[in-house]
């Protein structure tokens, strides 16, 4: 393969609400937390073990007015993105965060949503509603 890939694919529920911030160009910036688990079972001691990690989320522009309108604390989202890495200071020590640059979401499940069901979540791939087939009566097939 010639050259790089730098893609993330998420599916977590947030952890607070968005956080914007509005530029005088008309561009917007929105943040929040993407919290997504690990469970798993102790071998040793048949215990259940869940791992959190938390993952720093940004949305730009239309997304992130999107975002800040239907997405409530608890929330179910897909994201893709990018993972970027910035530097900044405090109090003259460098710091760094990683994060969740969004390009792509969807909302699995929203509070705000009137019609929220965990069975109206489409399937993330393939073909998102698979053809209708009809059934024949004259199958010769055996089988």
């Amino acid at each position: 393969m010639a050259g790089t890939i730098n893609k993330v694919i998420l599916i977590g529920h947030l952890g607070d609400e968005v956080k914007m911030h509005y530029f005088e160009e008309g561009n917007s910036i929105g943040r929040f937390p993407l919290a997504t688990n690990e469970t798993y079972t102790n071998r040793q001691t048949g215990e259940r073990i869940t791992n959190v990690e938390w993952h720093n989320i940004v949305v730009r522009n239309k997304l992130a007015e999107i975002c800040e309108k239907y997405l409530t604390k608890g929330d179910r989202v897909y994201c893709e993105g990018r993972i970027k890495t910035r530097q900044y200071e405090v109090d003259g020590q460098k710091r760094y965060t990683t994060e969740i640059h969004v390009q792509d979401m969807t909302f699995l499940s929203t509070k705000k949503d009137p019609n929220n069901t965990q069975q109206n979540e489409a399937p993330m791939q393939g073909n998102p509603t698979p053809p209708a087939v009809a059934e024949e009566e004259d199958d010769d097939l055996p089988f």
